[in-house]
């Protein structure tokens, strides 16, 4: 699998706005039966062709999201100090995950979506300790980890949160599905080079990138983004397009910069500063 986006984003756009337009009234859309919605994935043969083509809508519409952001700003340049502010916001990425997506599977269940439930059964499987992942690698920095994820909430992880766990609690989760490629999709792209950048900012005795290498491209990323493409592919095009709705709008919230300022590596070192463990107790 690539990580070349795909770039030729007009008819994701038309597609696109056409799904907002229908989804704007609730009472215009059609909710499908338990039989329906069964019967919709069933039916449906895939073969090479459907996953290339369903993985190209997906990713244009991620695509899609970073072209309408059109912003110049940025994050400030990754330092030891800021590593420890991403593994917090890792952290309430993956913390309240497994539980999100046991929800799901029970919503999918109840409406007759089996091959959904069962898909995200096995994410709640998949990512079960991955929090714990991130506490670890900011032991292992010399900070009182629960201490740093409760003073440490990245707002852009709390407005991506707030989103996943809308999309989870609607009658029929679909949209979650969408959220969760993006969140996968995007770290596909960051490799092994990008880990070894990271590494190369600490101190040859401190590993931290536990959580990072599991959310990589060398990880278990690619295959979860494999499963995901396959069973989208599996569904009825509405719901194909559907799927890449949210993941415009997830790719949105990634994109977006924060309305205040991005934290100083300054304010960063006052808050962790009371936070320090003695030495003898890393990891």
């Amino acid at each position: 699998m690539g990580n070349n986006f795909l770039i030729d984003t007009e008819r994701v756009r038309i597609a696109l706005d056409k799904v907002m337009l229908k989804t704007a009234n609730p009472t215009s859309v059609h909710q499908p039966t338990s039989a329906e919605s069964g019967e919709r994935i069933a039916s449906k043969m895939i073969d090479a062709d459907s996953i290339v083509k369903t993985q190209k809508l997906l990713d244009q519409a991620i695509v899609l999201a970073w072209k309408d952001i059109k912003s110049n700003r940025r994050p400030p340049a990754l330092t030891r100090t800021r590593w420890v502010w991403r593994l917090a916001g890792g952290y309430h990425i993956s913390h309240p995950n497994p539980r999100l997506m046991e929800e799901a599977a029970q919503r999918f269940a109840s409406i007759g979506r089996n091959s959904l439930a069962q898909w995200a059964a096995q994410k709640a499987r998949e990512e079960a300790g991955h929090d714990r992942l991130a506490l670890l690698d900011i032991q292992s920095m010399g900070y009182n980890a629960e201490a740093v994820v409760q003073a440490l909430v990245p707002s852009a992880v709390k407005a991506l949160m707030d989103y996943f766990t809308q999309t989870v609690q609607a009658t029929d989760p679909i949209d979650c599905v969408g959220c969760s490629y993006v969140c996968e999709r995007l770290g596909v792209l960051r490799g092994e080079e990008y880990i070894q950048s990271v590494r190369a900012l600490l101190p040859p005795d401190i590993h931290a990138t536990r959580w990072l290498r599991v959310h990589s491209g060398v990880g278990a990323e690619v295959k979860h983004v494999e499963d995901t493409v396959e069973v989208v592919a599996k569904l009825t095009p509405q719901d194909c397009i559907r799927v890449a709705r949210a993941c415009y709008e997830t790719a949105l919230l990634r994109f977006t910069p924060p309305k205040e300022d991005y934290i100083s590596d300054k304010e960063l070192q006052n808050i962790l500063k009371p936070l320090k463990l003695n030495t003898c107790l890393r990891a």
